[in-house]
């Protein structure tokens, strides 16, 4: 219990460090005035993140926990060793600005991002069930890192231009940053969620430690593409690079997040029938969980002809069905890890709490015939 507190601790006094930090160089209003910029492309980020999440919504306190690290641990840090890359780099060839942007910032962004996803993956091991899972986290995270980020540039821009229009000031960079590019941090950092969401999966020892190396080496590639293009590249580089480069990755992460989205529902849908036959779920629920369709439809009617609370129960119930069925799918892949059995124990047990829940609310669940824990 101790450690989650001190962690907590360290990423506020982090962020008063960063709102300090900010305050001293630019002034209080620069940084409301960025706070307030950057809150835009957050949300939208957050909303779509949390849409991808939806077959097995990762825990709130967890994903809490991502974007707190994001915008205060892994910004702190990246700070005080893109300084270290600057001094480097006025050693190395006396352009400290450019040797941090293009080579330090990518190294050390992406590394401080990935830390919190190993860090969950390590320790939290059955929050992990493939690749949207990984990507989640990372997307999270790095929204969270933008998010700050973002202030700090508004904040910068607005102290030097005010807020301008679309060719300067907080305007332009609005454009370039909250319209054009809010995912750049995410689709970096993504990279590495893919790598350790394949190490979740694969039952190949060597490919679970190749794949988050090679995730977290295309995510600092791709970040210093990224920033080359900002700082080093004209206009047209940059042009070149987000129509050429980073829009048609962008929509590659997107049909696989679509493609992984079908293959969970697929993994649900294949356990569903054992476990309706072992009578942990009734029959007539297999449909209705089987789909996002099905469920959203149940919860819907549920809440509107029962209210708000059995709609909670319903969802409880939906969340402990597909994590079970997940499991099941682990043991049988042979990729649950050595406690299976005893998570698989636990997990049965939310599942018949989940559903006598449910069953507690009357309307909730079409049959509530009974059910056996084993």
């Amino acid at each position: 219990m101790l450690l989650p507190v001190v962690g907590l601790i360290a990423l506020g006094v982090s962020g008063l460090v960063l709102l300090g930090l900010g305050t001293s160089s630019v002034g209080l209003l620069p940084i409301l005035v960025g706070a307030l910029a950057a809150l835009v492309p957050v949300v939208a980020v957050l909303g779509a993140y949390l849409w991808v999440d939806r077959w097995e919504p990762e825990p709130a306190k967890v994903l809490l926990l991502a974007f707190a690290w994001g915008a205060c641990g892994a910004t702190i840090t990246s700070l005080v060793f893109n300084q270290t890359a600057h001094v480097l780099g006025e050693l190395i060839n006396g352009d400290g600005a450019t040797f941090a942007a293009v080579v330090g910032a990518p190294v050390v962004e992406e590394a401080a991002k990935a830390a919190f996803i190993l860090a969950v993956f390590l320790r939290r091991r059955q929050e992990f069930d493939g690749v949207v899972d990984g990507i989640v986290y990372a997307g999270v995270t790095a929204a969270g890192f933008a998010f700050t980020e973002n202030i700090w540039y508004f904040a910068r821009v607005f102290s030097d231009s005010g807020f301008g229009d679309l060719s300067s000031g907080v305007v332009a960079l609005f454009v370039l940053r909250g319209v054009l590019s809010p995912f750049a941090h995410p689709l970096f950092t993504s990279m590495t969620g893919i790598g350790v969401g394949i190490a979740a999966m694969t039952g190949r020892r060597g490919l679970r430690y190749a794949a988050p190396l090679l995730g977290y080496l295309a995510a600092v590639g791709l970040h210093s593409l990224w920033n080359f293009s900002t700082t080093v590249g004209t206009g047209s580089t940059f042009i070149n690079l987000y129509f050429l480069i980073m829009v048609p990755i962008f929509a590659g992460m997107v049909w696989l997040v679509v493609w992984q989205r079908r293959r969970e529902q697929r993994v649900v849908a294949a356990q569903l029938p054992e476990m309706a036959a072992r009578r942990w779920i009734a029959s007539s629920e297999v449909t209705l969980l089987a789909s996002l369709q099905g469920r959203r439809r149940w919860r819907r009617a549920v809440r509107r002809k029962v209210g708000e609370q059995a709609a909670r129960a319903v969802t409880g119930y939906q969340v402990a069905a597909t994590e079970l069925a997940f499991l099941r799918h682990r043991m049988a892949q042979g990729t649950a890890g050595a406690n299976a059995d005893e998570r698989h124990a636990k997990l049965l047990e939310a599942l018949v709490a989940a559903r006598q829940a449910a069953v507690d609310a009357p309307g909730a669940l079409r049959a509530a015939g009974g059910v056996r824990r084993s």
